[in-house]
């Protein structure tokens, strides 16, 4: 085997072998040339036995330390073995019990299995913990849960794995924080822990003393990288208060522009800050009541400029292209104003007369959509519900938007009651084509009628004669989230109804199928439940 040496590196061999000789000159060791490629696979046969051979002798290396302990209850038997059949599937090949069959979508599953496990207080069996971290590094959406579930055990365990590093930056899950007032754990965990197990631990001192969390992140705040000053303040969403007012004011003269302008964002979510302020006095000199006409009406007057004072507050200058820059500055400006601050200005109306109120020169579209964002950023759901209008609307005509995500981002201020009944009365009149969105943010399992509401306007598509596929997206939300109760009503529904005039060819016998996987889904549900109830 001519042309190799020893010291020929195998990485490199493999790279030049994936690229082509022509596109990566072979390693040295190997002969150029027109027989590169030959002299390249002889190389890679010398290196395969030579791997294969056996290990270097190295140094032995310290044992590692046993796993923390974990306090939390032992799984049931049946759910344990629930857990190992959910974890064996993960890997099935797509399709394997995909959108056709009657099985359940296991994949599909594990996240609420995780979730109601993670409720209950339940440790993770030590055997499941490879596959759960695997898991989890391949499914982001699971990393939170499987790492909570897995614990201190498993971030141990991770810790002993390169592929399972994630879990060490991504997540607190099973660090023990210190105790609050333990002022000397707090400072040594802050000062040397993971950025996770920072955030967790100022959320921790947040809950039980804000002025201290304050004075925490004010210590080392100068020394933080941008990003992580960004997901500091970010963490601070959660309990926000006027007692945060003075950190964040000071932040908006910080040296990283996101940093400024989320600083800004969680301000004018304070309606009592001195931004907010600032905001609603600039506001209410471009929105104001024309009373002197036949019916009162809005006028606006946007901003000319955009100062230097309404930049330190957040407001960013330059528009998106295709954007005006006065509408730009004017939305900002509405969006960051106390929702409070209309109704004195516009008459003493109430937030649904405001909306329904004509607005001149056509700036309705742009005030309506900044009040939807105030009415999201400052969780105000009396605004929230004026913007929405009544579901049965056609959304094109309604008072705030007719965007859907829009419209999502609004109901997601509403109690969880009145979002699934504002859905429900939504998709009855509306169907399902547009109500995806808006279903993703309803309480899981979906309210009695809201369920209804999905599984009528599934039996009217069945019975117009479309394919079931053109509804897969809100037929695999139905599978998670319809109430597991609900599956003695719908076994109706698994027959195979007769094709209409008109209808598909064998759409019945898929509909038939797709309720058939519906119903068996929501039984194995409920065994789910069953098992970690026991």
């Amino acid at each position: 085997m001519s042309g190799t040496t020893p010291t020929t590196d195998w990485d490199e061999l493999v790279t030049s072998a994936l690229l082509g000789t022509d596109r990566r000159p072979p390693p040295a060791g190997v002969a150029p040339g027109p027989d590169a490629p030959a002299a390249l696979l002889d190389a890679a046969a010398v290196h395969t036995v030579r791997r294969r051979a056996g290990l270097r002798p190295a140094a032995a290396r310290p044992r590692p330390e046993p796993a923390p302990p974990d306090e939390r209850r032992e799984l049931p038997e049946p759910a344990r073995r629930r857990l190992a059949v959910l974890l064996a599937d993960r890997a099935a090949p797509a399709g394997s019990g995909g959108r056709r069959g009657t099985a359940p979508d296991l994949t599909e599953l594990l996240p609420q299995w995780l979730a109601a496990a993670n409720d209950r207080g339940y440790r993770a069996p030590a055997s499941a913990l490879p596959a759960l971290l695997d898991a989890a590094r391949a499914r982001t959406d699971l990393r939170t849960p499987a790492l909570r579930f897995a614990g201190p055990r498993g971030i141990w365990l991770a810790g002993l794995n390169a592929e399972w590093k994630f879990a060490l930056r991504g997540t607190a899950a099973g660090t023990a924080l210190p105790a609050p007032e333990d002022r000397g754990a707090v400072r040594r965990l802050w000062e040397e822990g993971l950025f996770a197990e920072r955030v967790a631990l100022l959320g921790s001192v947040r809950s039980h003393d804000p002025a201290a969390a304050a004075a925490l992140l004010a210590e080392t705040w100068a020394a933080e990288r941008a990003e992580d000053r960004l997901m500091f303040l970010d963490s601070l969403r959660t309990g926000l208060s006027d007692a945060d007012e003075p950190f964040l004011d000071r932040a908006l003269s910080d040296r990283s522009r996101n940093v400024r302008a989320t600083a800004a964002e969680l301000l004018s979510a304070l309606p009592g800050s001195a931004l907010a302020g600032r905001m609603a006095a600039r506001a209410a000199g471009c929105v104001s009541l024309d009373r002197t006409a036949v019916v009162a009406t809005i006028t606006v007057e946007a901003p000319h400029e955009c100062d230097a004072g309404m930049e330190r507050d957040g407001v960013v200058p330059t528009a998106p292209s295709g954007r005006g820059e006065r509408s730009w500055w004017l939305g900002q400006l509405v969006e960051a104003t106390p929702l409070a601050t209309w109704p004195g200005r516009l008459g003493g109306r109430t937030p649904e007369e405001i909306v329904a109120l004509p607005v001149a020169d056509d700036w309705g579209d742009e005030l309506h959509a900044a009040w939807c964002r105030a009415a999201v950023r400052q969780h105000d759901p009396e605004w929230a519900r004026a913007l929405l209008g009544a579901p049965s609307q056609p959304p094109a005509t309604g008072p705030g938007t007719s965007s859907l995500a829009e419209r999502a981002k609004l109901l997601s201020t509403l109690r969880t009651e009145v979002r699934a009944e504002w859905v429900a009365g939504f998709i009855s009149a509306h169907g399902l084509s547009e109500a995806f969105q808006l279903l993703g943010v309803c309480a899981v399992p979906w309210a009695e009628p809201l369920g209804r509401a999905v599984v009528d306007a599934l039996d009217i598509a069945r019975d117009a004669g479309s394919y079931p596929w053109s509804f897969s997206g809100v037929m695999g939300l139905a599978e998670r989230c319809l109430d597991p109760a609900e599956a003695s009503r719908l076994e109706l529904l698994t027959a195979t109804p007769d094709e209409a005039e008109g209808a598909s060819p064998g759409a019945g016998s898929y509909w038939s199928e797709a309720f058939q996987r519906l119903v068996s889904t929501l039984r194995l549900r409920a065994e789910m439940h069953a098992e970690l109830s026991s």
